[in-house]
């Protein structure tokens, strides 16, 4: 089983395979040119993620959810490639979920409104990676693949218990 996390944006989209281990197969982030048409930009969001998708052949996806943007044009910026992201992997017959950055931070640290600097550092360690990802948005997309397996595993063990 493999899972693929999805920190949406328009200038950078953050994208990881784990495995159901918790073993990173792959992970960086997808970038478009801020001089480019916004069509554009998520044209090559969705061709890059389809590319992404072919190769590593992931089953499930988890994508961050928008909750709240001080800047009225960075969310609708951001919806627009989310949405460009949730169409493409429906088309690909993906099983999508979606996680508040709140629910990230709990699953990762056991605190919700936990620093970006200790969801970095718990990417790192639980993954026993040598250096933290960057850009930050890679690190996201890990932190959400992570927060993914993790509520997988809480499902199967509530599951045992009915």
């Amino acid at each position: 089983m493999r899972i693929l996390g999805i920190d949406p944006g328009t200038a950078t989209t953050g994208w990881a395979i784990l495995d159901e281990k918790m073993t990173p197969v792959a992970y960086g982030h997808i970038s478009t040119d801020p001089g480019q048409p916004e069509s554009q930009r998520l044209f090559e969001i969705v061709r890059d993620l389809e590319s992404i998708i072919e190769k590593y052949h992931p089953e499930e996806a988890a994508v961050e959810k928008l909750f709240f943007f001080k800047n009225k044009k960075t969310i609708i910026q951001v919806g627009q490639s989310r949405g460009a992201l949730l169409l493409t992997l429906s088309k690909k017959n993906i099983r999508i979920s979606e996680y508040t950055p709140l629910q990230v931070k709990q699953a990762l640290t056991g605190y919700g409104k936990a620093e970006k600097k200790q969801i970095q550092l718990m990417v790192k360690n639980i993954l026993k990676l040598k250096t933290i990802p960057k850009p930050d948005d890679t690190a996201d997309a890990l932190a959400i693949a992570l927060c993914h397996l993790n509520s997988r595993k809480i499902s199967r063990l509530t599951e045992n218990f009915r």
